[in-house]
């Protein structure tokens, strides 16, 4: 027997194939389709999506996290994961870490002509740092951590990395 309280709280368990995909693309090289799961099944520490990378794509940028952990699970597919100065080839069945630190920079890559499938998952620590060495900035996130719940979130400022002013600018 199910009571109204119940019915409020998520199911433990989703299937990939029960998942609503969106797609997101920027440019000539970011696509993917992400369904979220994190919330979905419950998690409250954890951040959970699939995602679908097409041939040629990557999903986000080459970035590091000040605060957040990540674990990547190939699941279809190959790939190239981009972590510090090397690449390392990923097949189906890869497991990768991307602790907090600039040394574990990533980003992962579909070097394929076939669909890259993994699930993503991260601690959901806020507020959070995320650094983009290719374009030289920095992302500032605080409310929910990114992948979280963009309604919630109560800072989202990206800029310039050495873009500062002193910490007195203004106060006199």
């Amino acid at each position: 027997m199910s009571s109204l309280s119940d019915a409020a709280e998520p199911h433990p368990v989703v299937n990939i194939d029960e998942l609503e995909l969106e797609q997101h693309a920027r440019g000539c090289r970011y696509e993917a389709s992400m369904g979220a799961i994190g919330a979905r099944i419950g998690a409250r520490m954890l951040g959970c999506r699939w995602v679908v990378l097409p041939p040629g794509k990557r999903a986000w940028p080459y970035h590091w996290h000040y605060a957040n952990e990540e674990l990547f699970f190939v699941m279809y597919g190959t790939g190239t994961l981009r972590c510090g100065a090397r690449e390392y080839p990923l097949r189906a069945g890869d497991v990768v870490a991307a602790p907090p630190g600039e040394a574990h920079a990533h980003q992962i890559i579909n070097t394929s002509g076939d669909e890259l499938r993994y699930l993503a998952v991260s601690t959901m620590l806020e507020p959070e740092i995320v650094e983009y060495p290719d374009s030289g900035k920095l992302c500032l996130f605080a409310g929910a951590a990114p992948g979280g719940d963009k309604e919630r979130r109560t800072l989202a400022l990206c800029l310039p990395r050495g873009e500062a002013v002193d910490y007195w600018d203004g106060e006199e």
